[in-house]
Formats: C-alpha cells, sequence, structure tokens
C-alpha cells in the first residue's frame, strides 16, 4: 500500500507498506534459490539446513536480498499507484523481518508539469518508399555484384577489374584493388596499365584518424588483372542463392523490400509525430534534470569506451589536443535536452491518453527482454534496481502511447486504403528471404 507524505511543487515523498505475507513469499524464494544454488559438503541439494546456508553466504545476505526483491516490486508499483512520474528518488527502507510488514519511504522529485498543443489535429504525411520494379531490378543486380566471380587477363587494366598489386617497402604486402570502388587516385593510376608494371600512385593529403598524412608517392607492381564475371539472372543464378527458381528470388526479395520499406515510413511517421509533439508542448524544464540526464549519457560514453579499452581520460586529453573539447560537450548537453524533450512530450501524452501498462504486461515484457539477455527475470530486476525499473516501466508507458496516438491519426488513412482494396484477393503472405537477400537490399532503400 503506497501512502503521500508531502509534495511541494516538484519534491514528493511517500511511504510503501508491503504486507507481512509478501515478505515472507520473498524470504521463502529467497530460500529456495539460496537451497538450490548453494553446494553444502554433506548435505544433498536443496537438504541443508538454513542455518547451514546462512553461514555459507554470510550474515544479513538474505534479508538483503529480501529487501531487493521487496523494493524492486514495490518501489515502482508504489509510485504507479500514487500516479508519480519520478525523474529519480532516493530510498529509506525499514529493517525486513520475517513475519512481519516492510516499509520504506521514498523521497523524489517528478517531471515537471507538460502541456501538449493540439496533436490531434496533426497531419503525419511520411510515407514509405515505394518498391517499384526498378528498385527491384537494383537490387538484383546489387545481388550479382555480391557473387561476381573474377578470372584472370591477359590485357590492360579496366575500369571493373579486380588488380592484384604489391606495394614496395619495408611496409608494402600484396592486396587485391578493386577498381570500381577504389578511390580516384589509385584508379587513375592503374587503368590501362598490364600485368608486371611498376606503378607510381601519388596519395594526396589526408586525415586519417587523428594523423595528418601529407601527400606522397607508393610504388606498386602489378602482381594480377582479373575481369569480373557477372552470373546471368536465371534459376540457376537463384539456386545458387538457395532459392526454388529465378521466380521465387524475385519475389520472396521484394517481399523483404516491402517489409523494410514499411518498417522506414513507421520510423519515419513516428520521428514526424514526436517533432510535431515537442513543437507544440509548453514546459519549463529544471536544470536538475537536463544535469541528471547529461550525466547518465556520460555515463554511458565512458563505458562504451571502457569497453573498447579505451579510458574517458585519454579520450578527452585528445579531444582537447584537437580542439573539439568543448564542441563535443555542447553537443552532449543538446543531445540530453533533446532526450529530455521527447521524453517529456511523450510521458504527457500517455497521461492524456489514460494509457496504462498492467503487471501482466510489464512481467513479459521483463521476460522477454531478460531471455533476450540471457538472464533471467530476477538477474535482471536486479541489474536494474529500483529506480532502473520504475524508468523502463516508463520508457514502455511512452512507447504505448504513441503507438496509440499514430493510430488514431492513420486510422483514417488505414480505412480508406481498406475500403479502396474491397473485393481484391488477400495477398499470401510471403516467405522471409534468405540472408543474401536480406543484405543485398539495404542499399537499394536509399535510391528511393
Amino acid at each position: 500500500m503506497a501512502e503521500l507524505i508531502s509534495r511541494e511543487g516538484n519534491k514528493v515523498e511517500f511511504k510503501v507498506t508491503v504486507p507481512a505475507a509478501e515478505v515472507n513469499r520473498a524470504y521463502e524464494q529467497v530460500w529456495a534459490g539460496l537451497a538450490r544454488d548453494v553446494r553444502v559438503p554433506g548435505f544433498r541439494p536443496g537438504k541443508a539446513p538454513r542455518k547451514v546456508l546462512e553461514g555459507r553466504v554470510g550474515k544479513g545476505y538474505v534479508e538483503q536480498e529480501v529487501r531487493d526483491r521487496l523494493l524492486q516490486v514495490h518501489y515502482p508499483q508504489g509510485a504507479r499507484d500514487l500516479k508519480l512520474n519520478l525523474v529519480d528518488a532516493t530510498i529509506d527502507p525499514a529493517d525486513v523481518v520475517s513475519g512481519q510488514a516492510f516499509d520504506f519511504t521514498v523521497k523524489g522529485e517528478t517531471y515537471p508539469a507538460v502541456t501538449l498543443g493540439d496533436w490531434k489535429a496533426a497531419s503525419i504525411t511520411a510515407t514509405s518508399p515505394e518498391i517499384t520494379d526498378e528498385v527491384l531490378g537494383r537490387t538484383l543486380a546489387d545481388l550479382q555484384e555480391r557473387n561476381a566471380t573474377f578470372e584472370s587477363v591477359n590485357r590492360a587494366i579496366e575500369a571493373t577489374d579486380q588488380v592484384t598489386i604489391e606495394e614496395q617497402g619495408e611496409e608494402g604486402g600484396t592486396y587485391p584493388v578493386y577498381l570500381d570502388v577504389a578511390e580516384a587516385h589509385v584508379r587513375e593510376a592503374l587503368l590501362g596499365k598490364h600485368k608486371g608494371d611498376t606503378v607510381e600512385i601519388t596519395v594526396p593529403a589526408h586525415q586519417h584518424g587523428d594523423h595528418e598524412h601529407a601527400e606522397h608517392s607508393v610504388t606498386v607492381v602489378v602482381q594480377d588483372v582479373k575481369t569480373k564475371q557477372l552470373q546471368e539472372l536465371d534459376d540457376a543464378f537463384a539456386a545458387s542463392l538457395n532459392f526454388e527458381n529465378l521466380e521465387r528470388l524475385r519475389t520472396d526479395l521484394k517481399a523483404e523490400l516491402e517489409r523494410r520499406a514499411q518498417q522506414e515510413g513507421d520510423t519515419a511517421r513516428r520521428e514526424e509525430f514526436i517533432n510535431h509533439l515537442v513543437e507544440g508542448m509548453t514546459v519549463e524544464i529544471p536544470r536538475a534534470l537536463l544535469d541528471t540526464r547529461r550525466e547518465s549519457m556520460m555515463a554511458e560514453i565512458k563505458d562504451d569506451l571502457s569497453r573498447q579499452g579505451v579510458q574517458w581520460g585519454e579520450y578527452e586529453s585528445f579531444m582537447q589536443e584537437q580542439g573539439k573539447l568543448d564542441e563535443f560537450m555542447a553537443d552532449l548537453a543538446k543531445n540530453a535536452e533533446t532526450r529530455v524533450r521527447r521524453d517529456l512530450a511523450l510521458e504527457q501524452l500517455a497521461e492524456d491518453l489514460k494509457v496504462q501498462v498492467s503487471d501482466a504486461e510489464f512481467n513479459q515484457t521483463m521476460n522477454s527482454l531478460a531471455q533476450a539477455n540471457n538472464m533471467t527475470a530476477q538477474q535482471l530486476r536486479t541489474q536494474l534496481g529500483p529506480n532502473g525499473l520504475n524508468n523502463y516501466y516508463a520508457s514502455i508507458l511512452r512507447e504505448k502511447g504513441l503507438q496509440v496516438a499514430i493510430a488514431q491519426l492513420t486510422a483514417p488513412a488505414v480505412a480508406d486504403a481498406a475500403q479502396s482494396d474491397e473485393g481484391q484477393a488477400e495477398e499470401a503472405q510471403p516467405e522471409a528471404a534468405q540472408t543474401e537477400a536480406e543484405q543485398a537490399e539495404g542499399e537499394s532503400q536509399n535510391a528511393e
């Protein structure tokens, strides 16, 4: 049971009381987990007395685990019961005792008041790219290119050849160059040359990573010249990609292109609507909220760098040397404000629409996320912690509200499309295209 203690502006304090029955259930879950996971010499699995198990894991471990479990469940639930959308919070738990109710108090800050504009009058104009015969043809041609073979020839180098060159010097090596995608200075130097020719390639001044390279020359010897051989677009080509025939390849590839196009259109419509929502809202954002989001984003950046073996201090020093640190920090602050504004707008939208996420729906989403990360739901709850769970619930609520709003705005268009299609045979869902087809279509979307 959640009880509001005080609320002054954005500051709020509330108390949650967990019934003794819930406390006992949490104790039983923790003890069951210990009996399953802790091996005690001289006892069969699950048969060690609780006192012995407690001696193995340390005094106070069970109480801490029980307390964490109760907070993970009842802190987010208490905030939802009181309809409080918390930026962050400090939790002060009482001692947890088997057979007794468990109390904890929460002090936090709610998000600022937000007033949305008349989003129901918004016109969503973004559309999905059209998958025409031309797009399908370009994608098939790309498949041909990806599966091309090369045969050695004894002639001058041409624009689509693969040329094997040996770079001279101590750091030289032998490697292939595909002229149709090579840089201009490389292509121009090699065109018209023959196998065995020595070629000077002038490399213009350029920047690579954090180094400036002055103009210089590289000497190479042409080792081999190969011409590109494209397979015919026929049933044999389709079979080489694990399709029954060319017609099946075309059908499945088009279905995959249309699926990706639909995804692209959905994303564009979402962004168009969110931008409209943010532009039309009225809100005064506390500086503390922006600082909190900026610090959170900085922590993510530091974690990403650490996983790549780079310490933040080293990266910061590098940017300082390049004169880019101030620009980086300004971009970080700008992105933090953008994210905060989007979240505030979407959270108010969900509230205006009276969107709710049931416990069953939330638990199902948690279970799916845990499974995707090879974790148990309890491990995920522990990793997120009470505040993380509350934020995750808020993200689900925002997404659900967004889906409801866009469905309302696009419903007339959908209804019109359905009416115009009335009487036509419903197309059967085509089978998913194979991996080669999925990879091949990526760039063709940009051509529309």
